[in-house]
């Protein structure tokens, strides 16, 4: 079993080389090359499929239950207001400052050194599966859901994102919805036609003002926003068409189904859901690796950001170093200090754990 100093360093310069190396979704070749690499070196059986790169440890047993360790390696692309490479690792104080040291690189590190501290006891109460994935960001096709019938039966699921190390045992879900009001053409200067902006506006109005009923104790309400407008040719021309692009955020109380069923029942306008399967996603207050995390002093809460605890169906975690508040923002960062209490948090709530 390796040290704890000596796999903090070695996922250390790990991180160091996943930042320096551009890992943006669909993009994460070179990457998925540093981790096989990383896993080899280090005695493990990597497998890859595309991008995505997993193990398992080295007395897998089917009879036991299995917990997945999951985080990703893309990033988002960087805006035009860093001050610091993105690329450049740079290390200023405790701060290492690179694109996909918070979001969610620390995460992936962590959990990596976590299986290489457990991957060779033959005395686990379960098996470990470490996977490091693609297209996290844009919830791709390509990435976690792609591999999960080649891991074979998950009982539970860690997912690495940045939580300050708290546990996150509830997520919001996500559905994306493209809205279109239909009208008739006309001049603008006389009564013709029939405004399709005037359509989207009321509905855009509904929208403003309607509460689902249930909420969440966790989660709160289901909270919906209207973040694109378009409409119209010209300034003399009634628009015959006005398309509106609505992001909802759903609790627990609701399938994504459920709520695009219940706009359409109210908004004149078309409504097309682009997916519906990111569902909210959640675990039993009761389950063991909860109770094992409030006895640590973890606490517990309810995420209103995504990840990809939506598209795994058995029970999942979110808990990983870094603060999501730093994701996807400039001059983007981990410190060194919350790479180490990640690594020992992962390896406290695992130890002695069993179903």
């Amino acid at each position: 079993m390796p040290e704890l100093s000596a796999l903090t360093d070695a996922t250390t310069a790990l991180l160091i080389e996943l930042i320096r190396t551009p890992s943006f979704s669909r993009e994460e070749g070179p990457t998925a090359d540093l981790l096989v690499d990383f896993l080899r070196r280090h005695g493990a059986a990597p497998q890859r499929a595309g991008h995505n790169v997993w193990a398992r440890n080295r007395h897998f047993d089917p009879a036991k239950p299995t917990i997945l360790l999951n985080s990703h390696h893309d990033t988002v692309k960087p805006g035009a207001s860093w001050t610091y490479d993105p690329f450049g690792a740079v290390l200023v104080g405790e701060q290492l400052i690179g694109l996909g040291s918070n979001d969610a690189g620390a995460s992936a590190v962590s959990l990596l050194a976590t299986f290489l501290h457990f991957q060779e006891r033959a005395d686990l109460a379960f098996n470990l599966i470490c996977a490091i994935t693609a297209e996290e960001e844009i919830s791709g096709t390509g990435g976690i859901r792609s591999i999960l019938p080649q891991l074979g039966r998950l009982d539970l699921g860690i997912v690495g994102e940045p939580t300050q190390m708290q546990l996150a045992v509830a997520e919001k879900g996500l559905v994306v919805l493209d809205c279109v009001a239909h009208g008739r053409s006309g001049h603008a200067a006389r009564d013709e036609g029939e405004n399709a902006l005037y359509k989207a506006v009321d509905d855009i109005s509904w929208l403003r003002s309607y509460q689902f009923p249930e909420t969440s104790p966790l989660l709160g309400p289901v909270k919906m926003t209207v973040t694109q407008v378009q409409a119209g040719s010209q300034h003399n021309v009634v628009p015959d068409r006005c398309s509106f692009v609505v992001d909802v955020r759903t609790n627990e109380c609701y399938s994504n189904e459920q709520v695009v069923a219940t706009l359409r029942q109210h908004m004149q306008s078309e409504v097309t859901p682009r997916s519906t399967h990111l569902n909210s996603s959640g675990i039993a207050p009761q389950h063991p690796l909860v109770q094992r995390a409030l006895a640590l002093g973890r606490q517990t809460f309810g995420s209103a950001t995504l990840s990809d605890q939506a598209v795994l169906p058995f029970a999942t975690v979110k808990i990983g170093p870094g603060d999501s508040a730093r994701s996807h923002t400039p001059d983007e960062y981990i410190l060194l200090s919350e790479l180490r209490a990640g690594i020992e948090g992962y390896i406290n709530l695992l130890e002695g754990f069993s179903f």
